[in-house]
């Protein structure tokens, strides 16, 4: 025997089956209503290629990349998308043939707990050691000198090894050894090498001084580095003099 509630049931799902209309086998589905694919999501292989490359390099350059920095500089919209989670993005400089990339500004909005840019992986993978931050600054003044004279966007900047060395000498001292000299800055160029700022050396004692060294740091950073080192040297020279007094 249903009681009153067993009647309300009955009665409500009646109401619900008369009130939806069956469903036709003939109804279409909307195209919008469709699931989405995984080829809707697809990232094309040129971009994918291009934003891997300045994931792992920092840069490309057109000379040396010239397919792959086109898609930069033509693609830039849908490669800081896929650089935006990295706190990312790129950077193009299309004088000097050059796409790189830099951490966004959204990391240092207010209110950004970590706000502190050394403690960004990229700027920490490239970080520099005093050394080779003193031979960037070198190297920049010598491609600054270059740009002047052959003018902005100019390539082939090279620099003889002779030519670095009495600079390096004057801020870091004389080992006293020319080898040890010769072999200290070598092994800074092999370093920066590795950070795309110098290319190998070649058979003629020179290397190729690249364009991403205008980015690398502000000329004020690099003048407080420099004034560090000559004071350092000067400290150096004075006690060595001191010590000659006695």
């Amino acid at each position: 025997m249903s009681d009153y509630f067993d009647r309300l049931t009955s009665q409500a799902n009646a109401n619900i089956s008369l009130d939806e209309p069956e469903p036709t086998a003939e109804a279409p589905v909307a195209a919008d209503e469709q699931a989405p694919t995984e080829a809707s999501h697809y990232t094309p292989g040129n971009i994918k290629a291009t934003a891997q490359e300045l994931l792992k390099f920092g840069l490309l350059e057109a000379d040396r990349k010239p397919k792959l920095y086109q898609v930069a500089t033509t693609q830039v919209a849908a490669i800081n998308e896929i650089l935006e989670p990295f706190d990312l993005r790129l950077k193009v400089d299309d004088i000097r043939g050059l796409a790189f990339l830099v951490v966004s500004e959204q990391l240092f909005s207010e209110g950004e707990e970590n706000g502190d840019e050394w403690s960004h992986p990229l700027v920490r993978r490239q970080r520099l050691t005093m050394e080779q931050s003193l031979l960037v600054a070198i190297l920049r003044q010598h491609f600054i000198a270059h740009e002047q004279e052959e003018g902005v966007g100019a390539s082939e900047a090279t620099v003889e090894l002779d030519d670095l060395l009495p600079q390096l000498q004057l801020y870091l001292g004389d080992t006293g050894s020319d080898s040890r000299d010769q072999k200290r800055l070598r092994s800074l160029l092999d370093n920066l090498k590795n950070h795309g700022i110098v290319s190998d050396i070649n058979a003629n004692d020179q290397v190729t001084i690249r364009p991403i060294i205008t980015h690398l740091a502000n000329p004020e950073n690099l003048q407080s580095l420099l004034h560090h080192f000559q004071k350092m040297a000067g400290n150096s020279t004075s006690q060595a003099a001191d010590g000659e007094e006695l």
